[in-house]
């Protein structure tokens, strides 16, 4: 990334508040990321491209490598299950609702304890004459406790003219529902309306069917009036793309997936300023061109995986045993051999002190012998010493994911979500997850006793 780039985002200030209680940074060493003996965990259900009539659920510590963690994982009594959107009720039990069929008038409500195997509930009839279509419902939880659920209607002959409407649930069972309200301001003929709170503003990302952008407007209220703050290509994601799902990030950003289903591909894109702008779309590992219209649910969970702080350790290749992270005279990383016959100064480039991350103190920093931190910069892993700025502490913070092997992590990028720090021809660097056996094991490092 040049200079010019790197004074932008130094510049981007994080979000002051996320939905669901999840911190926002606060400055330097604040904690956005779990602390030690918890983890994140973003759980995906999604449809596919071969089958609208079984729902897949999948999850991932860093929202951008998912796992298949049951699929077929529920096919509902009769009709589709297009569209699933998850959320964990205060009851315990994780729902989804979701599109039933193509045309009709309801939506389906299903139930799990354990997001894996799910019981269908019921079909809800929504209480409006004539509509022909009933599609993509959508979770909302308000501020304010209650559970709402964001719905695209038309009674036209057509897939046409759709406006957004909300339900609200008038018992905890989730059995009972509100009269149908429309979204004042968002239609008509758009669809897929997905709403996320920041502060006291409703931000609603929805497809207008008409240009087939995804575009963006605020309220104050959820049912509006909204206004429309960007239309057409603003942020890049381009056109024939529906299925706006948001879910927040550990370090305070936030991430849109959305489906391209023209192209075939399935992308996310990351923004840190309000929603103002957006990072360069990234296809969705493994999964782009596979799933169809999903959303993530962000919840913090035991577990995880941890490294010890204010301790000297050597970071040891799974892939390359022999070989260990290390700092060259020209002050790059790279993994080099090292064994009990290395010369002192070998031993001692591959020795780092782990302390609290930087920019966030459930994370980590690796400082070697002579006070510099392994950062990247232009996505190459470098050393050197603080300048005590933001953009440095983001750069030289990693959070830690679990490893290829038991015991090993891979470190990922705390700006940049989705790149690891992995070897590359030996050489370090932060570059995007694959969904290959070759990047998770060139990811993986062991952190092992010293070798000085």
């Amino acid at each position: 990334m040049n200079r010019s780039k790197r004074t932008l985002l130094a510049l981007l200030g994080p979000l002051l508040l996320v939905l669901l209680g999840v911190p926002a940074l606060q400055g330097t060493a604040a904690a956005a990321a779990p602390p030690t003996g918890q983890a994140t965990r973003y759980t995906m259900t999604a449809f596919t491209n071969t089958s609208e009539s079984n729902m897949y659920v999948y999850d991932s510590p860093d929202a951008t490598g998912f796992t298949l963690r049951k699929g077929p994982a529920y096919s509902p009594p009769s009709g589709l299950i297009r569209d699933p959107s998850i959320f964990k009720h205060t009851d315990g039990f994780y729902y989804i609702t979701y599109t039933t069929n193509w045309t009709g008038n309801t939506i389906g409500f299903a139930r799990s304890t354990d997001r894996l195997n799910w019981t269908f509930l019921y079909n809800y009839t929504i209480p409006i004459s004539g509509l022909t279509r009933t599609w993509a419902p959508e979770w909302f939880i308000d501020t304010d406790g209650s559970v709402n659920v964001i719905m695209s209607l038309t009674s036209a002959s057509t897939a046409t003219h759709f406006t957004a409407y909300k339900i609200t649930a008038t018992n905890s069972a989730l059995t009972t529902w509100s009269a149908p309200t429309q979204l004042s301001g968002i239609g008509p003929n758009y669809i897929d309306t997905f709403i996320v709170k920041v502060g006291s503003t409703y931000h609603a990302f929805t497809k207008n069917e008409t240009t087939k952008y995804i575009e963006y407007a605020t309220s104050s209220s959820l049912t509006g009036p909204y206004t429309f703050r960007k239309t057409g290509n603003w942020a890049g994601f381009g056109d024939w793309v529906e299925g706006p799902a948001l879910v927040p990030l550990d370090n305070g950003g936030w991430r849109i997936y959305y489906d391209g289903y023209s192209a075939g591909k399935y992308w996310y894109s990351d923004s840190y300023d309000n929603f103002a702008t957006w990072t360069t779309p990234t296809e969705l590992p493994g999964l782009t061109g596979f799933a169809r219209h999903l959303t993530v649910l962000k919840e913090t969970v035991s577990g995880g995986v941890t490294l010890p702080t204010n301790t000297t350790r050597s970071l040891q290749s799974v892939n390359y045993p022999s070989r260990y992270a290390v700092v060259r005279s020209d002050n790059l990383g790279y993994i080099d051999p090292v064994s009990g016959s290395s010369t002192s100064a070998v031993k001692q480039s591959a020795t780092f002190t782990v302390v609290p991350g930087l920019a966030d103190a459930n994370c980590y920093s690796f400082r070697d012998s002579s006070g510099r931190y392994l950062r990247h910069w232009d996505f190459r892993i470098r050393f050197d010493t603080s300048n005590n700025t933001a953009v440095f502490n983001k750069d030289a913070t990693y959070c830690a994911r679990p490893g290829t092997v038991a015991g090993s992590v891979r470190l990922e990028s705390y700006n940049y979500p989705g790149r690891y720090l992995r070897h590359y021809n030996y050489e370090l660097r932060v570059e995007t997850y694959q969904d290959t056996d070759t990047f998770r094991a060139d990811s993986s490092f062991t952190a092992v006793n010293p070798w000085a």
